[in-house]
């Protein structure tokens, strides 16, 4: 089985994206474009720069209240989030408590037929697992993509998180926790079912992720 990979990329300008999706697609099987790290009226000339290798892009404009960069308000985001879904990239990137919030929002991304991923962080812990398991169904409602980020301050934490693959039932399911008692996981969730692991170019996007140079070691190795 061939283990894949999503390469972040975080850039403040349009030509830094283009040339590090290049850069990132000759190493990696899809890219994660941070379009919140971009000033507003940059996002559309850089969709339209890339439009050819979104078939690989996992698109994420992400505000400020879940750890992202967004500057603009909260219409103008949801303005971007359809215009993003126009190009049909790989997936957009939706958080969970934007999408059950906004009808009208689910109701148009429906409609374009984007492939969503529904997407939940926790930036202090990991929960219990009884409500990280129901946190998981609830996502399922609005897409069989879903991913659940928590926060590893242990390695039982990393373990935690990782025995939702056990109930993933018709999710296509990305699950790991952050931080470097959560490095074990963004390896492991790959043996258990998730259908890529997001890796760096060099300098981390998020805490406790890996290069993606490391984790093609990893998963390349032979024992035995």
């Amino acid at each position: 089985m061939k283990y894949k990979t999503c390469v972040s990329i975080a850039e403040n300008s349009s030509d830094k994206i283009k040339q590090n999706l290049k850069d990132a697609l000759k190493k990696s099987d899809y890219v994660e474009i941070r379009l919140d790290f971009l000033k507003t009226d940059e996002i559309p000339k850089t969709l339209e720069s890339i439009k050819k290798n979104l078939e690989k892009t996992v698109c994420t404009l992400r505000p400020k209240s879940e750890g992202g960069k967004f500057e603009g308000s909260e219409k103008e985001r949801i303005a971007i989030l359809k215009l993003i879904a126009e190009y049909n990239p790989f997936l957009l990137d939706v958080e969970f408590n934007t999408i059950k919030k906004n009808k009208e929002l689910e109701k148009y991304l429906k409609s374009s037929k984007t492939k969503l991923l529904i997407s939940w962080h926790d930036f202090k812990k990991t929960p219990k697992f009884s409500e990280l398991r129901s946190k998981m169904n609830q996502m399922s409602k609005f897409s069989h993509n879903v991913k659940i980020v928590t926060t590893a301050k242990s390695v039982d934490d990393s373990t935690r998180i990782l025995q939702l693959y056990r109930n993933i039932g018709k999710n296509k399911l990305i699950a790991f926790a952050m931080g470097d008692n959560g490095r074990i996981s963004r390896i492991l969730c790959l043996y258990l079912g998730s259908p890529y692991t997001y890796a760096s170019l060099g300098k981390p996007v998020a805490p406790g992720q890996i290069s993606i140079d490391e984790i093609k070691k990893i998963i390349n190795l032979k024992i035995g």
